[in-house]
Parts: C-alpha cells; structure tokens; sequence
C-alpha cells in the first residue's frame, strides 16, 4: 500500500520516563492526544521563526509589566499627593493641643482616621479610580 504525501507517518521514539509523565500529564490536562502535543512540541521546536515568536511572547509581557509599573507610579504618586494634601490642610486647620485632655482627643480622631481608611480600603472607591488618567 503506498503511502500518500498527505498522510501522517509514524515515528516511535523513547522518551526519559519523566519526559514521558510530563507530556501524558500536559495531554491529559489539556484534553489531547500525546502524539498531538508531541507532533506540535517538534514542529515549535524545528519552526525556524521559533525565536522571533519567543521574543515576541517576551516583548508582549514586558510591555505590560512596563504598564501596570507607569500605573503603580501613578497611583503611587496620587496616594502621596492626597496624603500630602490631607496632611497640610489638617495642620492649617487644626490647633496644637495645650492639655492632655487635648491630646487624647487628639489619639481618639486618629483612631477614627485609621478605621476609616480601614473602610475604604475595602470598601473603595479608590481614590486612582476617582482620577482619570492621563492621556497623551
């Protein structure tokens, strides 16, 4: 029976038992045959743009590593200008305390600073959600 140039021809290779376990848990997992991912794994691997396709996989995950890093920065940067701007108007506003009587009220608002933050932090909004991002 001749074989036609369309037709799969066989191949039997020996694989390390742990390669092995690798590949029929990769199959199983992904619903597969063996010989499918085995077939696919040799064509990535003799695919001459391999490395072009690796770097560009590279690039796209360096690019958005590179965007939620801009975003941190911002949202870090508000943070410290809401923080800055909190602090200011507190001591323009806020008396410095004569008596202990003073001070103590003074650890009590502070107190119900924290639980607020506490609030809002899992509650939200954030405060980066409330700004809109710059554009340009």
């Amino acid at each position: 029976m001749p074989e036609h140039a369309d037709k799969k021809r066989r191949l039997s290779v020996y694989l390390d038992p742990e390669l092995m376990l690798l590949l029929a848990d990769y199959a199983d997992r992904r619903g597969k045959s063996r010989s499918l991912v085995a077939e696919a794994a040799i064509a990535s691997f003799l695919t001459p743009d391999v490395d072009e396709r690796q770097e560009a996989a590279m690039t796209r995950r360096l690019d958005r590593i590179d965007r939620n890093v801009q975003r941190l920065e911002r949202d870090i940067g508000i943070a410290n200008e809401a923080f800055a701007i909190f602090v200011r108007s507190w001591l323009t506003a806020t008396p410095a305390p004569l008596d202990a009587a003073a001070r103590a009220q003074g650890g009590d608002r502070y107190d119900r600073f924290l639980e607020a933050l506490g609030r809002r932090l899992v509650s939200g909004p954030r405060l980066q959600q409330e700004v809109p991002e710059e554009r340009g």
